[in-house]
């Protein structure tokens, strides 16, 4: 992958934008077919959960522009919602004057929690767990063979206790495992499981829940860009920079301050994290978890980004979160439509994968920050829902942008008027 900008892309047909991507990434037929048909047979999916009688599409864009660490990324994303894919991409292209996203992510330690209960005496069951710490970190190492020969397996354990609870005070044990490339539920359930024995003997109590934690907080993924001040006026010339930055800052700052302000501003980081995580074929939902238990970390449920500049006057975004996601085992190896992805961006460990992740997610946060301190937010998404709302009326071909111009013209992008619109444009074709 030389270079993530396509010129045009937008404007190629479906078949001309796979062509090009096969060109940039060299992805082969197989691969393009993965996306184009679904990429999953009835058969495969009757294996993947229970009930099944069919599937689900989504749409899946490619978020271009994207320079991660140095190195130009095709980032596929698969999202139902209007102008997202589109307001990454160009954010991703004004941030490139900047040098681009640097992101950087810790280990891939995962938590697994074992709750202990009744008791005999908490405090001393406590310590009785760290005097066998060793000899219980031995044993879970022992767990996954295969995971332990790429690096991976126990590093930690560590005995929250839990005080005031509606049972009483318990036992918390917390044992963080290195799962390397997986996401890593499977190896963490089953080294918690494997230590309840143990832990029942040392403690004389009760081993009752034995699971991985999704607040994932010693797995952060994190990201920067900084925005040139220049560039925060493209599409918009009629503002000055400084004060469109400044409009971003603020409308941070209200998220930084306002749960109800920051479940929204959240949200918008999650509609770039997500897209890319359900193409690459990975627990969003766990995303999602880890994501807003982050933003409460300090009391309060805060923005998880942060907006303001540098000595030079420059806009500068970061962004942090739990991001516990993998290149093997589950949906990302069965599904080819999710390996297709993978290979278009290039990333061979689950490390470039989060890092790309994140930076997905900084962008489309600077996309919804900077239509709500220009434009308002709705301006840009009209354009895109509007041609839905065309299609949902029964337009079709060219009559799609046709209906779809002139409702974001009126300002009016409902499907009534749409159907009205629609109704002019076909009897003056039955008359002509």
């Amino acid at each position: 992958m030389s270079n993530s900008r396509i010129a045009g892309f937008y404007n190629l047909t479906l078949a001309a934008r796979c062509a090009k991507l096969a060109d940039a990434a060299g992805l082969t037929p197989p691969d393009l077919a993965a996306w184009t048909s679904g990429g999953l047979s009835p058969e495969a999916a009757d294996h993947m959960i229970e009930n099944v009688v069919g599937m689900h599409s989504l749409p899946l864009g490619i978020g271009l522009n994207f320079q991660v660490n140095g190195r130009d990324v095709l980032v596929p994303m698969a999202i139902e919602e209007p102008s997202v894919v589109a307001g990454a991409s160009f954010m991703a292209k004004l941030a490139r004057a900047g040098g681009g996203f640097h992101a950087t992510v810790s280990a891939p330690h995962m938590i697994g929690q074992i709750q202990v209960i009744n008791l005999p005496n908490v405090e001393e069951a406590r310590l009785k767990i760290y005097e066998k710490k060793a000899e219980l970190l031995a044993i879970a190492d022992e767990i996954d063979p295969v995971l332990k020969k790429f690096g991976g397996g126990a590093r930690d354990l560590e005995v929250r206790m839990i005080e005031s609870s509606p049972i009483g005070a318990f036992l918390v044990v917390h044992l963080i495992y290195d799962v390397r490339d997986a996401m890593g539920a499977n190896a963490v359930n089953t080294a918690c499981e494997k230590l309840a024995p143990q832990i029942e003997a040392i403690t004389r109590g009760k081993v009752h829940l034995k699971i991985l934690s999704n607040l994932a907080d010693r797995r952060l993924a994190r990201a920067r860009c900084t925005i040139p001040v220049s560039q925060l006026t493209v599409g918009f010339e009629s503002f000055k920079g400084e004060t469109v930055r400044d409009g971003i800052i603020a409308a941070w700052a209200f998220a930084a301050s306002d749960p109800y302000r920051a479940a929204t501003h959240n949200k918008g980081i999650m509609n770039g994290v997500d897209a890319v995580v359900i193409a690459t074929g990975n627990d969003w939902r766990a995303i999602e978890a880890g994501a807003h238990a982050y933003a409460v970390k300090n009391g309060k449920y805060a923005s998880i980004s942060t907006w303001g500049k540098d000595a030079d006057g420059n806009l500068v975004g970061t962004l942090e979160m739990p991001m516990a996601v993998g290149i093997v085992g589950g949906a990302t190896k069965v599904h080819p439509a999710a390996q297709a992805a993978v290979k278009l961006m290039g990333v061979k460990t689950a490390n470039e994968l989060a890092e790309v992740i994140v930076s997905v997610g900084l962008a489309q946060n600077l996309a919804a920050l900077r239509a709500l301190a220009t434009e308002g937010i709705q301006r840009g998404h009209m354009s895109l829902h509007a041609r839905q709302v065309a299609i949902a009326a029964g337009a079709s071909g060219d009559l799609i942008e046709k209906v779809a111009a002139q409702m974001v013209a009126e300002k009016v992008v409902r499907i009534d008027r749409a159907e009205e619109i629609l109704k002019t444009y076909t009897s003056t074709q039955v008359h002509t």
